[in-house]
């Protein structure tokens, strides 16, 4: 039986946009707020599709980091500190609904689930959001 379900989850963590002029250009920090959309078959015994804590546990992989663009050059003296998430091309909402997404795909791959994310969105402040959406397997 194909299902979907649905995971809000936060983390906090900061980014600057190293392509951008403006104040986001500056190393700063959210409350990131992520929804996530997963569909797919339900396993018949447990009549589960994924559990939510696996969501969570993908999402949490950023709580508490900096999260910066490969090239920016504060990754090199920041690394000497702290982890340091990087990502090609800046740590946008944009960029990041769609490594998320990936993320989540990939454990449930792993994890021998058929499900995928059909639709994500990655809320930067409490007025502004990326959202991607995907054709339902």
């Amino acid at each position: 039986m194909s299902m979907t379900i649905y995971k809000e989850t936060y983390f906090e963590a900061s980014h600057r946009l190293l392509n951008y002029t403006g104040k986001c250009y500056r190393l700063h920090g959210h409350q990131w707020r992520v929804e996530v959309w997963i569909t797919g078959d339900v396993e018949p015994e447990s009549q589960i599709l994924v559990d939510y804590n696996c969501i969570k546990q993908v999402v949490n992989r950023f709580d508490h980091q900096v999260i910066l663009n490969l090239k920016d050059p504060m990754v090199e003296c920041l690394s000497t500190f702290q982890e340091v998430i990087t990502t090609e091309g800046d740590p946008t909402s944009e960029n990041l609904a769609r490594i998320i997404a990936g993320m989540i795909d990939e454990s449930c791959t792993a994890d021998g689930i058929p499900a995928s994310v059909t639709k994500i969105r990655v809320w930067e402040s409490t007025s502004c959001y990326a959202q991607l959406t995907f054709d339902v397997i």
